[in-house]
């Protein structure tokens, strides 16, 4: 196959500073379906002296070559149709995923191929980009987007690692899952706790109970490590990633096709990891260029909840996230939370994410997505509520806030599973949403007109509410949560905020932010705010963003993360007067498959109306309904209401 150099940047010198950060691509070139395959690398070097670069942290610990610069790579994957739309489309790699073609083309999972999907996306005609940022990608399996971060050679800190195992197992990783480590430097620092809440008293385990393993990155312990329970180890580390080059890469790619390549427009889009990583992107300043200049036009941060991560600071361990009941503490969800400036009234801290954006002058048009399960897992209320949780916060005229009702954190699919959760999984898949916003967002930063309007839950609407105020039904067999995820005010010590230096770990811990969740209907549990999809507005069954562990894994009240709950209706008023199911029954809410689908396509078609799906995508909308009715009212041998 032929490779092709598809461009080489010299670094360019005024006075003695390097102006272009991107020094080569190397690439080769394929067809693929509707677009042609651009894979490679991407090299570059940065001038540590220059005021873009200094909000790397630890950038002036990193190695220099002959030219004082710092230089990294990261892999570079791009499908280019024939006829581009003039925009840069970007996803922020998840974990080193590729995952935008299945969010937003029906009918395919994976890479395109010839044929495959609906081709929405080759229609749209955006060139759809992938670059590594994340330096602890793991190994395997090939083919993820990796990033190559120099290290800052002879720096020291302490690392912290978390563990809650959901089944007994004798070995424990200090990484986040399989993700890739930073070695123990010290085996004498070493310590491990154990505690049973996430805000409980930990207790240490004496060091004959345990061992470091050779690899130093393994902890031992002969009699386990048991399930439903958090192990915490806390050791000096050395030679950390610089992690901030990460974003530094992503800024300097996207302005130098936008200047060489004669792009007139970029949008990022990130889910989960990579919509917190957009967060802190925008948060640290990174929306501006080397030279000042906006990078990207839209900000798309899906299911981001109100946090960021470990995307910038001294031994970031990028994958950590912050759950319920998993990878605790870290910095994820911590002040600010909103795009507007606030102060904490507890700490005296004002502060905003977008307040390095509006200084230069580089403020993206921003859609911020969220399913029900970031209000229970993430946090979410947090980036529309003030800081005491008692009033409304609107989102500034660039940006938009949707909710998207009864969903989970990534798009339901159908028939549901339990593997897990004590409930089904949650099954409404809300990717219709996003094809319709991924136009809205497109018009806008052309200057082709204003989005859809925010939809999401308030508290002057009595839509946005404390747990204990949620009028949930009592469902048979059916725990409503008790405990959700909270974000605290944390301490990491002295220089984080201005170095990125932890030096408490764990950190120290005060006051709980007041989080909100929204409220739902006593009569079926749907929730009443935000984007209602045809399949909530015209339910078979209760959709809820949150579930609960099963009690096998252990920490049975603990909501297990990121999965919601599918909780089908009685298929007839017998049978839901037997059980004393509060909730109406199918044959009662609709007398025949075909009333039901025409319920659903009226649905669809006012949420087409006000542009929160596409026209185009209403019989498909009518077509998976008909299938989920299908299978609900033959799951258990049901024949009432199934007549067309």
């Amino acid at each position: 196959m032929r490779k092709a150099i598809l461009s080489v940047v010299l670094l360019c010198e005024v006075a003695g500073w390097a102006r272009a950060a991107v020094v080569r691509v190397e690439a080769k070139e394929e067809p693929a379906g509707p677009y042609t395959r651009v894979t490679g690398k991407v090299y570059f070097a940065v001038d540590p002296r220059l005021a873009a670069n200094r909000i790397i942290t630890d950038i002036d610990y990193g190695p220099r070559n002959e030219k004082g610069l710092v230089e990294f790579s990261a892999d570079l994957y791009m499908l280019k149709p024939a006829r581009h739309n003039g925009a840069i489309l970007f996803e922020v790699s998840n974990r080193g995923r590729k995952g935008m073609w299945s969010l937003f083309n029906s009918g395919l999972d994976g890479e395109p191929a010839a044929g495959s999907g609906d081709n929405f996306l080759p229609e749209l005609g955006f060139t759809l980009l992938w670059l590594g940022w994340q330096w602890d990608v793991p190994p395997d399996p090939p083919g993820l987007m990796r990033f190559y971060a120099p290290a800052a050679r002879g720096v020291k800190g302490v690392v912290r690692a978390d563990y809650v195992p959901d089944e007994k197992v004798n070995r424990f990783y200090v990484a986040d899952r399989t993700h890739i480590a930073y070695p123990v430097a010290d085996p004498a620092s070493v310590r491990m706790t154990v505690r049973d809440r996430a805000d409980g008293a930990r207790r240490e385990i004496p060091r004959s109970q345990w061992r470091l393993e050779e690899d130093r990155t393994h902890i031992y312990m002969e009699s386990g490590f048991e399930p439903g329970r958090i192990y915490e180890v806390t050791y000096t580390g050395q030679d950390p990633a610089l992690a901030g080059l990460g974003p530094a890469g992503i800024r300097d790619f996207i302005s130098y096709l936008k200047e060489k390549e004669g792009y007139r427009h970029a949008i990022a889009i990130g889910s989960s990891q990579s919509g917190r990583f957009l967060r802190k992107f925008l948060y640290d300043g990174f929306n501006a260029s080397e030279q000042g200049q906006r990078v990207f036009d839209g900000v798309w941060a899906h299911v981001s909840g109100g946090g960021r991560g470990g995307f910038n600071h001294r031994f970031a361990q990028p994958s950590r996230d912050a759950r319920p009941f998993f990878n605790f503490l870290y910095p994820t969800d911590i002040f600010p939370f909103s795009l507007q400036p606030q102060t904490d009234p507890e700490t005296g801290r004002t502060d905003g994410l977008l307040i390095r954006a509006e200084k230069t002058g580089v403020v993206p048009k921003m859609f911020f997505s969220h399913s029900s399960y970031e209000y229970y897992g993430r946090v979410a209320s947090l980036i529309h509520t003030t800081i005491d949780g008692k009033r409304d916060l609107p989102p500034p005229p660039d940006a938009r806030i949707y909710f998207i009702a009864g969903a989970q954190h990534g798009w339901g699919q159908s028939p549901p599973q339990s593997n897990g959760t004590q409930n089904p999984a949650n099954v409404n898949d809300y990717r219709w949403v996003m094809r319709a916003l991924l136009v809205a967002m497109h018009r806008w930063v052309t200057g082709g007109g204003e989005p859809p309007a925010s939809q999401y839950p308030k508290i002057n609407e009595d839509k946005l509410v404390s747990l204990g105020a949620v009028r949930f039904p009592r469902i048979p067999g059916v725990t409503f949560p008790t405990r959700i995820h909270r974000a605290y005010r944390v301490d990491y010590g002295p220089e984080f905020l201005t170095k990125g230096i932890i030096a408490n770990e764990p950190p120290t811990v005060g006051d709980p932010f007041p989080l909100l969740v929204p409220q739902v209907s006593p009569e079926d549990g749907n929730e009443t705010s935000g984007i209602r999809l045809p399949v909530i507005e015209v339910p078979l069954g209760t959709y809820t963003g949150w579930n609960l562990r099963d009690p096998k894994i252990g920490a049975p009240d603990e909501l297990f993360s990121m999965v919601g709950s599918y909780l089908q209706f009685p298929g007839t008023r017998a049978e839901r007067q037997k059980t004393g199911d509060p909730r109406k029954s199918i044959e009662e809410l609709y007398p025949n498959r075909t009333v039901y689908l025409q319920k659903i396509t009226a649905a669809a078609r006012n949420l087409a109306q006000q542009g929160y799906v596409l026209e185009r995508d209403i019989p498909k909308i009518a077509e998976t309904a008909a299938a989920q009715w299908d299978y609900t009212m033959g799951s258990s041998g049901r024949t009432a209401a199934r007549q067309p």
